[in-house]
């Protein structure tokens, strides 16, 4: 079967199901969307890893590569390979010194190390042919406005605007220490808002 190369496109709160995030995949060489509903954890370990963050411990996904890593073994790529009862069904290739194993994950999770291996994501044509999406205009920008961790959670930002910026920087590095990304991630929304203003 031939594979059609995914790419991540948006990253949202899901309208549909409270607690729940939209992972929205792209055709990389067309308009169809894949819109996956992933957990609150897989959504911000993606999101965390796109924005570069990095935690003052590894999280779960971290953890994996470092191990995968240490035993010399590479994620060279992850495919969605069925969507049953509209559930996704992924699975990761993995090589260890041209020994190939594929590995059951399920989607979310295969794609939080996707993009920590930095593999390319695939699919099938039947798949998005049952799940894909054509946006419209309007749809696809607002799809394209990635949400960032810090957007994921809800922290009172009043009290951000109440402080220095020394004082926030301060307040980031606690919340590193701490391991409490998700404040850590609005703190550095805060500081990044007013260095473009």
């Amino acid at each position: 079967m031939k594979k059609v190369k995914l790419e991540i496109v948006g990253l949202s709160y899901s309208q549909t199901q409270t607690g729940a995030y939209a992972l929205v995949l792209g055709e990389a060489k067309g308009k169809r969307r894949l819109p996956i509903i992933i957990g609150g954890f897989e959504a911000q370990a993606i999101a965390i890893e796109l924005e570069k963050m990095t935690p003052s411990r590894p999280l779960t996904h971290d953890l994996f590569r470092s191990f995968a890593k240490g035993f010399d073994i590479n994620v060279s790529e992850v495919i969605i390979y069925n969507l049953v009862e509209g559930i996704f069904f992924a699975k990761l290739i993995c090589d260890n010194n041209g020994k190939e194993v594929e590995i059951d994950a399920r989607t979310s999770d295969a794609i939080a190390l996707a993009v920590r291996f930095n593999c390319p994501i695939n699919t099938y044509e039947f798949i998005l042919s049952q799940a894909g999406i054509i946006l419209d205009e309007d749809a696809l920008a607002a799809a394209n406005d990635n949400i960032s961790p810090g957007e994921m959670v809800e922290v009172e930002e009043t009290d951000f605007l109440k402080k220095s910026s020394e004082e926030l920087k301060q307040m980031l590095e606690t919340a590193l220490h701490d391991e409490d990304y998700e404040k850590a991630s609005k703190i550095r929304d805060e500081l990044n808002n007013r260095k473009k203003s």
